[in-house]
């Protein structure tokens, strides 16, 4: 999951010349600040800021130039429609779209979401006993999203007796979830929109709810107990993080014994425990924080199982301790700790845990008994894959699930039987319209880093496809938080595949695909090797005549779009196309106003620019402060009005600054979505155009026509 990024501050007041709609031929040119612009000393450098009154998403100037955008891009691409209209309907063609989720088992339910066609959203369902039992409709997201222009929603958990159900709600895309509580047996709500929440949790009394909210930078910061039917003015505040580096997340154990509050920055953690069975009593703090120990903690038999760095496991490791004894210096090896294998995670059941790990770059699940304590991996079939544990809610289970998927097989459902360690198929996505495996190939290469290092990259072509040059090529990369960029499968590239193209994934550093110290060598002081990394797998991929430069298309998200925005920077030749997602940008601006959401939290992945150290490595690779008169590729933008994770006036500022620097002719598009958030559209049908509009754009660049 993608963490936010943040935005900058700006003058309190801007006077602004009147704005011209953009034509069919001439690009928007958004209007220059009447006062002066904003401006400031940065460690020794005069940042000047032309277009930061473009922060101001209520004012009727920044509408209008947002809308002549849109205009632009529709007028410029308006040949481009017929292709989209045909990447959609293929897109589609692997869809299918009436379609049943696995149902999961608990407390004598079994859970599962299903698809109709035509439809853009899920219907949450369950049946009791069996899937022959009649169905329950908990959640229909399609009635629910009727009359809005964006609707999200998401189960938040059934209270324990099965009678109570908990959902968020957004319908701006800011990530505003409002908590409603549903009466199952009477159809009515118990509470409507009771707060504006980021996590829930049930106490076993069926009555006590916890929730967390968040401050005005939509920092989650408070945990509340709630009485189901009292007003929420009568709420008890149970905690509060005041630190504001640290978030705050509500959860429960597998086994429902404890409630979990865990405080949590990108570097260190803090969690209070309270036995769930006691809702009105005080949580405690099961390990003091200390600066750069991270841990979580789950529970079995009086026992508290522990994820950890502590004593110097960089790649974490599995110990216990006792409940009446959680003082770090009580805790115990499970297993000896492994250097060469990062433990993602450590899932806790009644007779058994499941390990996450990764080792080599590859993910593995491993099975652990604990009548004996020994442990077998999930055997996988393929060299290049993604793995991991799927949703296992029941503490007393005797097979898992997990998902499984490699950038040739869609995303399968398997059960392994723990005792006997039988692997079943439960359920492959099927991919309509005449996707044939065996059609396709993937391999996994390396391209060597300026420093030396060895960065992996995933690529997947259709069979037969010529690799002398010729063939188009779409560069994916990511490269932060941790966040791994595995190959899985993604119907949505089939089309580049279908006509002769190449997909490939870059595991640059800043991801944690090779364990976690590939992620700290690309973070804070570090993060240039995340670029660098990139610029290498391309120039590798053309050099091994996978691909040529002028068929060579870029494409990130989020913080990917920071990465694709610092590559062009240093080598606009790189690529004949970019396209930037939701990008974030204007990292300076962004880093050094505190107020804007999540900002603080971010100093531990950027660094905090007020120390000139960290502030002087920032602004050199900050794209929007390092563009330059250059020849660039085709670019072409996307954000959202309603982007609580960056901004829209990051882009917009982005592709306003560059109007005025490129020196070619090539087009510089924006795509503004001016109801939805930094997911984009929240219906599948309207996402999938989106897809294919962005496709569109892209592939023609590169040379593959309808």
């Amino acid at each position: 999951m993608t963490r936010p990024r943040r935005t900058a501050a700006v003058p309190a007041v801007c006077l602004l010349v009147s704005l011209p709609l953009a034509g069919q031929d001439a690009a928007p040119r958004p209007p220059v600040a009447a006062v002066r612009p904003h401006a400031f000393d940065f460690h020794g450098t005069r940042l000047t800021d032309p277009y930061a009154w473009l922060k101001d998403k209520k004012s009727p100037a920044v509408v209008q130039y947002l809308d002549a955008e849109n205009a632009y891009r529709e007028a410029v691409t308006k040949r481009l429609q017929p292709f989209a209209d045909a990447l959609y309907a293929e897109m589609l063609s692997h869809v299918k779209q009436t379609d049943l989720g696995v149902p999961v088992r608990d407390n004598g339910y079994w859970y599962y979401h299903r698809t109709e066609e035509g439809k853009s959203y899920r219907v949450f369902c369950r049946r009791k006993g069996s899937m022959d039992a009649p169905e329950e409709v908990l959640l229909d997201v399609n009635a629910l999203a009727a009359g809005h222009k964006f609707f999200s929603a998401e189960p938040a958990g059934v209270s324990d007796d099965g009678r109570l159900y908990a959902y968020l709600t957004d319908t701006s895309g800011y990530r505003e979830y409002h908590l409603s509580v549903k009466d199952l047996g009477t159809g009515k709500l118990v509470e409507d929109k009771l707060a504006v929440v980021r996590g829930v949790a049930w106490a076993p009394d069926n009555r006590t709810l916890f929730y967390v909210t968040e401050d005005a930078a939509k920092r989650p910061y408070r945990l509340y107990r709630h009485t189901l039917g009292e007003p929420r003015g009568k709420d008890v505040l149970v905690y509060e993080e005041t630190d504001t580096l640290f978030t705050l997340i509500i959860d429960r154990t597998r086994d429902k014994k404890y409630l979990i509050a865990m405080s949590e920055s990108s570097d260190t953690s803090e969690q209070r425990v309270l036995a769930a069975d006691t809702p009105a009593g005080a949580f405690r703090v099961l390990a003091p924080r200390r600066a750069g120990v991270e841990y979580a903690a789950d529970h079995r038999d009086g026992v508290f199982h522990i994820r950890t760095n502590a004593g110097g496991a960089v790649n974490f490791k599995w110990v216990t301790c006792p409940v009446a004894n959680t003082d770090p210096v009580a805790w115990a090896e499970f297993e000896p700790y492994r250097p060469a294998v990062y433990t993602t995670g450590v899932d806790v059941f009644r007779d058994f845990a499941v390990v996450s790990e990764r080792e080599g770059g590859v993910p593995q699940l491993r099975v652990v008994h604990f009548d004996r304590k020994a442990g077998n991996r999930v055997p996988f079939a393929e060299p290049s894959y993604y793995a991991a544990l799927g949703p296992n809610p029941e503490f007393a289970a005797d097979a898992v699930l997990y998902y499984y998927t490699s950038l040739v097989t869609p995303l399968s459902v398997y059960a392994c039987d723990a005792a006997t360690r039988a692997v079943r198929l439960v359920k492959r996505t099927e991919i309509p319209g005449g996707f044939d495996p065996a059609n396709y190939v993937t391999e996994r290469i390396e391209a060597t880093a300026p420093d030396g290092v060895k960065v992996p990259v995933s690529l997947v072509y259709r069979r037969g496809t010529p690799l002398d040059g010729t063939a188009p090529l779409l560069l994916y990369g990511y490269g932060s938080y941790g966040a791994p960029s595995d190959p899985s499968f993604r119907a949505n590239v089939l089309p580049l595949l279908d006509r002769g193209g190449v997909f490939a994934i870059a595991h640059v550093r800043g991801s944690s695909d090779l364990g976690r110290q590939w992620y700290l060598d690309g973070k804070l002081l570090k993060k240039e090797n995340t670029f660098t990394d990139f610029i290498a797998c391309a120039d590798h991929l053309v050099a091994r005549r996978y691909t040529r430069r002028d068929r060579l298309a870029i494409e990130g998200a989020s913080a990917g779009g920071l990465l694709i925005g610092a590559v062009l920077n240093r080598r606009p030749d790189l690529c004949k196309a970019a396209l930037l997602g939701v990008p974030f940008l204007d990292v300076i601006n962004t880093m050094l106003d505190d107020s804007i959401p999540l900002t603080a939290q971010e100093y531990l992945e950027w660094g905090d620019p007020r120390k000139p150290a960290e502030g002087r490595y920032m602004l050199g690779y900050s794209p929007y402060d390092n563009l330059k008169k250059a020849a660039y590729p085709a670019i072409l933008v996307t954000t959202s009005l309603n982007d609580s994770q960056v901004p829209f006036h990051e882009p917009a500022k982005y592709v306003a600054k560059l109007r005025t620097l490129k020196t070619d002719t090539n087009p510089l598009l924006l795509r503004c979505d001016m109801h939805a958030g930094h997911g984009g559209a929240s219906g599948r049908y309207e996402a999938l155009r989106e897809r294919a509009g962005d496709l569109a754009f892209l592939l023609d660049q590169i040379g593959l026509k309808p």
